[in-house]
């Protein structure tokens, strides 16, 4: 039995919702864990635990892309929040 239509997405969004969990997500789960990195006093233990905890993030970042309408809107999201996490360890170096 086939799925109701208005699930199902065109496959342009789900191209863009595959990208942006795949590239936006991990660049999102890097940028934070970077600024993390910057506020915490323990860098070292950040970035030597980011290993495990980057790839937690990124799968959670990946289902999150999925859970919401328009890839555009998740690439619009990811990529604020980049640029944000970004700007903020540029100005607390």
């Amino acid at each position: 039995m086939p799925a109701k239509k208005q699930y199902l997405t065109t496959p342009g969004q789900r191209a863009l919702k595959i990208t942006a969990g795949i590239f936006g997500g991990y660049f999102l789960a890097v940028a934070l864990h970077m600024l993390l990195a910057v506020i915490l006093p323990f860098r070292m233990a950040i970035i030597l635990t980011g290993a495990f905890s980057v790839f937690l993030l990124w799968t959670l970042l990946m289902i999150t892309a999925f859970l919401m309408r328009s890839g555009w809107w998740v690439w619009a999201t990811y990529l604020l929040s980049v640029i944000f996490c970004a700007a903020a360890i540029y100005f607390l170096k």
